[in-house]
């Protein structure tokens, strides 16, 4: 049996929240990113969504075993699915490639829910690691509804795969969220009920 890799475009990309060792900076063709509501949660999720002519960074890591049971627990309220040979990669084989994107039925567009500025900076420093400044500024800009607020949760973490940044990387997402007329809100956390 060929080992699978799924394909990481947020929280993934940064070696610290998960044990996939096999792993190589990747590109998704045909997709972008979006913040997105779940009904299940409190906060929104960062998922995938197929668009004609956009690309995104990323990173592949093998599922040895095909053993997809922990990866499927921690992206609950994600489908996982087929990226159709759309990944390109420096991988020295062809593996299958897997995404999880949240299905557009389990979807709530505009309105409700809030970033956690915890999982964003976890996401940033992931994407300043492999793919540097530039790979951190083509984050920003192929992630749509940054609209949407952020919640400041850095004193007291929500996000249960928090990293501690630098001042520096703090800095740096601070710094393209206020480019973005970025919404950063300091707010009541005991009604966020996020299962990440």
């Amino acid at each position: 049996m060929t080992t699978p890799y799924f394909f990481g475009y947020g929280s993934l990309v940064n070696r610290a929240t998960h044990i996939y060792r096999d792993s190589y900076p990747a590109q998704l063709t045909g997709w972008r990113r979006a913040w997105v509501g779940s009904p299940a949660r409190g906060v929104v999720l960062l998922t995938g969504v197929p668009a004609n002519g956009h690309q995104i960074d990323g990173l592949i890591a093998a599922v040895p075993g095909a053993d997809w049971a922990a990866l499927d627990a921690r992206e609950q309220g994600y489908a996982r699915i087929s990226t159709q040979g759309a990944v390109c990669h420096d991988a020295p084989h062809a593996p299958e490639i897997a995404v999880y994107a949240v299905q557009d039925s389990d979807m709530v567009r505009g309105g409700g829910g809030v970033i956690l500025l915890s999982y964003l900076d976890v996401v940033v420093q992931g994407f300043l690691q492999v793919f540097g400044k530039d790979g951190v500024q083509r984050f920003f800009d192929t992630t749509d509804g940054w609209d949407t607020p952020i919640l400041d949760d850095r004193a007291n973490p929500i996000y249960p795969r928090h990293q501690v940044l630098s001042p520096a990387e703090r800095a740096l997402v601070d710094g393209h969220l206020e480019r973005l007329s970025a919404q950063v809100q300091q707010g009541e956390q005991a009604t966020l009920t996020p299962e990440f």
